[in-house]
């Protein structure tokens, strides 16, 4: 029997065809005073697919001087050839959600530092352009765990709230969610039995002190969690210490202080 649930709880990679698709700009709503909603769409996200609520794209946006959107080609060994004398601006982004009737994309973008892809979001209006690539693959957590703990920060929020959304009723999960402030504090939708807790920085609270003093959902459970670099490297130890199984544990950094484009998982 425990074979058999191990097998059953086994995540499943799922590769897709890497593909540019050229969008424009349907809607912009600011969630929070810290979280802005873009929808893009077109014909070229047909056959888009998205399985796992951690997928990312990769999200190239017009270079502020020219307003070209530069991508690389790929070389045969599948490196990317970037362009001679052009700027390539990209970022990862959760696919928050998908219409594929409308051929419609959901990302979320968390406002912080002013980079390049926040100050897109913030001047974005219906109708201009950007380009996607990806995902390239899915990692596809099964529903057959006693319990979910999903941890991160503004950055994480997006995959945060699309994995409670994918949660059976009764199925118990933990939400350790680090944002600015009360301000910050997104409507979050589910069926599970949710504990739930914000850490607001602007207080002085950490991802690693909620950690602490949380109660962990009882029996076998999956553990998620995404943030800054520094930060994900130390909750993995910290998980681990609890007693949550290496084997059902992904960490990953989903930025770096001091670097851009930064998203990688964390391991031993």
């Amino acid at each position: 029997m425990e074979e058999l649930q191990t097998i059953l709880r086994q995540p499943t990679r799922v590769r897709h065809e890497l593909k540019r698709r050229s969008l424009s700009v349907v809607s912009v709503q600011a969630l929070t005073p810290h979280m802005i909603r873009v929808v893009v769409g077109g014909d070229d996200l047909s056959g888009f697919r998205s399985l796992s609520h951690d997928d990312h794209v990769k999200v190239f946006f017009p270079d502020p001087l020219t307003g070209e959107i530069n991508t690389p080609d790929f070389s045969g060994n599948g490196a990317p050839v970037f362009p001679l004398g052009k700027t390539v601006i990209a970022r990862d982004y959760t696919p928050r959600a998908f219409d594929a009737a409308r051929n419609e994309l959901t990302l979320d973008f968390a406002v912080h530092e002013a980079g390049p892809a926040t100050s897109w979001a913030q001047s974005a209006k219906p109708g201009d352009p950007l380009m996607i690539g990806g995902p390239k693959g899915s990692t596809v957590v099964p529903l057959a765990f006693d319990g979910y703990v999903l941890i991160g920060d503004d950055t994480a929020l997006p995959a945060i709230a699309r994995r409670l959304e994918e949660l059976p009723a009764g199925v118990a999960a933990l939400v350790i969610a680090e944002i600015e402030d009360g301000q910050g504090e997104l409507s979050l939708e589910t069926k599970a039995d949710l504990d739930l807790r914000w850490v607001h920085r602007s207080a002085g609270e950490t991802l690693e002190s909620a950690l602490e003093t949380a109660t962990l959902p009882d029996g076998d459970i999956y553990v998620w969690a995404a943030c800054e670099g520094s930060v994900a490297r130390r909750l993995r130890p910290q998980l681990i210490a609890r007693g949550v199984n290496a084997k059902w544990l992904k960490v990953a950094a989903y930025w770096q202080r001091g670097s851009a484009d930064t998203h990688a998982t964390i391991e031993d």
